[in-house]
């Protein structure tokens, strides 16, 4: 395994553990589906914002200024890495780059 690898797997774990919160506080606090937790935090840290789905409560509007503060710049280092990645592994797989 290569250290960026092991970076991708960290930062793997941090968006899933990210997006996971998101849910549970969504599904508890805003009274959101399980499905309608998830949704609305894929497209709220993606920075789509729909605007079908927002939070009702004090405590959900401030949980979601910081979970945005903080989310979106792990969600911007997945794609990142995600994409870069497998740029590199298309590379190796065609044979093109240098050994």
């Amino acid at each position: 395994m290569k250290i960026g690898d092991k970076a991708y797997y960290v930062l793997t774990a941090i968006t899933v553990f990210v997006i996971g919160s998101g849910m549970v506080f969504y599904h508890f606090v805003e009274d959101l589906t399980w499905v309608d937790a998830f949704y609305f935090c894929v497209v709220t840290l993606t920075t789509v914002g729909y605007g079908d789905i927002s939070p009702q409560t004090t405590l959900g509007k401030l949980f979601t200024t910081l979970y945005l503060i903080i989310g979106i710049g792990i969600i911007t280092g997945f794609i990142t890495t995600t994409v870069k990645r497998r740029g590199e592994k298309m590379i190796e797989r065609r044979g093109l780059k240098k050994k």
